[in-house]
């Protein structure tokens, strides 16, 4: 494979990260409207929140089986068409069965989609042979801060969930399916992937993968409680305006972006495990900073610190895993992925549940003892290829500029 063609396919693959980043942003920061614009009752609401995460995980696991007999990059050059006119289903309906169909397809596909495209880039930076993961990450971020930015814009100006989503689909549809035109993945493709996917799928140990899967749960738990709570927190806790109070959210995300930016010259230059104990130790900071500040400035700062430490761990997690089953890296990213989904459903009801029973400054210390637990488990991050057979199989890499 040709260093064009390689170059060709890490850009078609970012702009895919940040395309899902809008999309996605689009759809949670205008929640509010959608429960106005169909009538959801606040005791029906979680119910729907929570069946998204929960169909993108069944679209996970349905991607491990599809993966199998065709290409991570065909799954994904169907799926981020399915995802942007999902979301246009949710903003152009009315009656609430059409929430309920448009929300359905938007989760099993954003599961398909999330799977795919990390498994596409693990394998192109197993092709690189360097650390080039959380750049497609930091993609993902920058399209978050355009889709929370657009939303702003759509709220601000009183729009229909419609009119705000119509724009974004139009132009992100299209450059979507001309940019899947130069998908490719880091393997060989010359090679027969049915039987080494049938092979590798037995041979991914979830003993081995588990503590990868627990450091998932543990990040996303992380990343829920910053994006339900830190308004609230700011605002309930330290007596911010409600203006500042939406301000935490929007740093936490430029600090992921910035983090993720540079993220991958830290792996180059000191190696996962240390880039992930690092991270690991600044967020865990961040919560303590965030539980006992004393007004909002000080509680602005732990969101910060949070940003710039959870940020390194998702990403790595995936190339860690796809480390481990070099021979089966589909698979195994397809299966971690489904914590992903696991840790946005815990999250959020564990720190509101902690947060009425008990306090909200004690609630924080909860995911940062969480995410603290990740340094029991970083030396998986550098671990050596899982164990097939009677001997190690590594993973082909070239040198890409």
């Amino acid at each position: 494979m040709t260093d064009a063609r390689l170059r060709h396919g890490r850009a078609s693959l970012a702009l895919s990260f940040f395309v899902q980043g809008v999309t996605f942003a689009l759809l949670v920061t205008r929640i509010p409207a959608i429960q106005d614009r169909y009538g959801i009752s606040d005791g029906l609401l979680p119910v729907f929140l929570a069946a998204v995460p929960i169909l993108a995980g069944v679209g996970s696991v349905l991607t491990e089986k599809v993966v199998a007999r065709v290409r991570p990059r065909v799954v994904l050059r169907w799926a981020q068409p399915v995802v942007l006119l999902a979301l246009l289903g949710v903003g152009a309906g009315s009656e609430l069965w059409a929430a309920a169909l448009a929300l359905g397809a938007f989760g099993l596909a954003v599961g398909a989609l999330d799977a795919s495209m990390n498994m596409m880039g693990v394998s192109l930076q197993r092709a690189y042979g360097r650390s080039i993961m959380l750049g497609f990450h930091a993609a993902y971020s920058l399209g978050g801060i355009a889709g929370a930015s657009m939303a702003w814009a759509g709220a601000h100006w009183d729009l229909s969930l419609l009119v705000s989503y119509l724009p974004a689909v139009v132009v992100l549809l299209p450059a979507a399916v001309i940019g899947s035109r130069w998908y490719v993945e880091g393997a060989d493709e010359e090679q027969g992937r049915d039987g080494e996917a049938a092979k590798g799928a037995g041979a991914v140990s979830f003993r081995l993968l588990l503590p990868l899967c627990l450091v998932m749960s543990f990040a996303y738990i992380g990343d829920s409680t910053v994006s339900n709570w830190s308004a609230k927190y700011l605002q309930d806790v330290l007596g911010s305006s409600e203006q500042l109070a939406t301000v935490p959210y929007n740093v936490y995300m430029v600090t992921t972006l910035l983090g993720r930016a540079v993220g991958d010259l830290g792996v180059r230059r000191f190696g996962a495990v240390a880039v992930v104990r690092g991270g690991t130790v600044l967020a865990a900071a961040g919560f303590a900073v965030v539980a006992v500040a004393g007004g909002a400035w000080t509680g602005m700062l732990g969101f910060t610190m949070l940003g710039l430490g959870l940020c390194v761990i998702v990403p790595q997690t995936f190339a860690a895993a796809g480390r481990m089953f070099p021979g089966a890296s589909d698979t195994a990213i397809a299966r971690l992925n489904i914590f992903n989904y696991v840790g946005f459903l815990v999250g959020s009801p564990l720190v509101g549940a902690l947060g009425d029973a008990w306090s909200y400054r004690g609630a924080m210390l909860v995911p940062m003892v969480l995410v603290l637990a990740t340094l029991l488990y970083a030396k998986s991050f550098g671990a050596e290829p899982a164990r097939y057979g009677g001997g190690h199989e590594r993973p082909r890499t070239a040198d890409v500029g």
